[in-house]
């Protein structure tokens, strides 16, 4: 189990830049320097997902499963 740590406030702010910067304005994410990668945390919770799907024409819902699959072979790669 990961412990928090708390930053400064210049430390924060520093890092915040970077991040934007980088394009990623996420507030939440794990950043792991050993494979210099970015996990960024998802915003939305399944609540939210499962509503939205509810919304999105035959044509839109093929189209993100599309995306969905591409991406998770990418992930796999």
């Amino acid at each position: 189990m990961a412990i928090p740590k708390k930053l400064d406030q210049n430390t924060a702010s520093a890092l915040r830049s970077i991040l934007l910067s980088l394009n990623l304005p996420k507030k939440r994410m794990i950043i792991d320097l050993d494979n210099d990668t970015v996990e960024v945390e998802e915003d939305h919770n399944i609540d939210d997902l499962l509503q939205w799907a509810g919304t999105l024409t035959s044509e839109q819902a093929k189209d993100l499963q599309e995306k969905i699959n591409r991406n998770r072979e990418e992930d796999w790669d």
